[in-house]
């Protein structure tokens, strides 16, 4: 809301679109079962902002493009990042084909990041300066045409500054919290989401440690994700952690703290924003969205592949989820973290 108002302050002309997943839950007006969420605060916000709001039912893309996905990654034993995807296919690649046909020539977001064009027409992209609101992280898989197309009005400004801002103009968000969780999923119970699909076959098997010892049993791998503490209940001496899932055997190996650790890690399809390193170059990586980047030396393996070794051992790096490499503020690129052997 924000975005839109600071770019039309600016004298640029701006329509808004809203996007419906198919998975938003409905309200009742008149005793008639409405599809769009909360639609009566979306108009009330375009009357507001003295600007148009577009519908678009980007509900089959969705399913496709980022539920299934979403899907698919639980069942190969992995953890996905459903908006790493999300932002590419359907912000950037559904919605604005979309906004194009209505003819604009740019998509505006609330992401608190930051583009820069250089001399030569190529697009940088950086960290927002609100360290607490950094979100440069989910857009590393953006390409160079569609950054060339991307605004990001809120990433000069801090999260605090952009509240203030907004209870002076009276603004109220469509949502009164924001969300922490998977946007498609109501709750956080991931297991009971995925359990309902269609095909997906939750499957019970075998908790192992590190040595191959029998501890207990689990009730599926979809349950669990690296690093995860609650749901093992096997007793010890101390807590136990997920280290790695074994899809085939379908075991889920379990250890200590100290096993979490690890000091390498593959990565996978990387997007370059800029150009492809051809030889080891020195980069801070985040292998989470809530990971402080840390020192790392990353060697190309081929194109789209690199092996990537942390100056310290880092801590329930995940497979499935999405490593970003930054020089200082600004995203160099990101690719899908490989799955890594049991010990680390």
């Amino acid at each position: 809301m924000m975005a839109a108002h600071l770019l039309k302050k600016k004298g640029h002309s701006v329509i808004g679109i809203h996007f419906v997943t198919g998975y938003e839950d409905p309200f009742f007006d008149n005793g008639q079962s409405a599809h769009l969420p909360e639609s009566h605060k979306i108009f009330s916000i375009a009357k507001q902002l003295g600007i148009d709001i577009k519908i678009l039912d980007c509900s089959i893309e969705f399913k496709k493009n980022v539920v299934d996905y979403f899907i698919r990654t639980y069942q190969a034993g992995q953890t996905p990042n459903p908006c790493m995807v999300c932002n590419p296919l359907i912000k950037f690649g559904t919605v604005f084909n979309f906004a194009r046909k209505l003819g604009a020539s740019t998509l505006a977001t609330g992401h608190y990041a930051r583009i820069k064009e250089d001399n030569h027409g190529m697009f940088h992209l950086y960290k927002g300066i609100d360290p607490k609101k950094d979100q440069s992280y989910f857009l590393a898989r953006l390409t160079q045409q569609q950054l060339s197309n991307a605004c990001f009005p809120l990433g000069n400004m801090t999260k605090s500054k952009v509240i203030q801002m907004a209870d002076i103009k009276g603004f109220k968000p469509v949502k009164s919290s924001e969300s922490q969780d998977v946007c498609f999923i109501k709750g956080k119970n991931y297991g009971d989401f995925l359990a309902r699909q269609q095909g997906f076959e939750p499957e019970p098997g075998l908790i192992k440690d590190i040595l191959g010892n029998v501890l207990g049993k689990h009730k599926g791998l979809h349950l669990f994700t690296i690093g995860q503490r609650r749901g093992i209940d096997c007793p010890a001496s101390e807590p136990y952690y997920v280290i790695h899932m074994d899809t085939q055997q379908n075991v889920l190996t379990v250890g200590f703290k100290k096993d979490l650790y690890t000091s390498q890690c593959k990565v996978e399809d990387i997007n370059w924003i800029h150009e492809i390193p051809s030889i080891p170059m020195d980069v801070h990586t985040r292998v989470r969205y809530r990971h402080t980047a840390v020192a790392s030396r990353l060697t190309p393996v081929d194109g789209k592949t690199a092996m990537v070794r942390f100056e310290k051992p880092q801590e329930a790096v995940t497979p499935g989820q999405c490593a970003v490499f930054y020089k200082e503020d600004e995203v160099l690129g990101g690719g899908w973290i490989a799955p890594i052997d049991v010990h680390p």
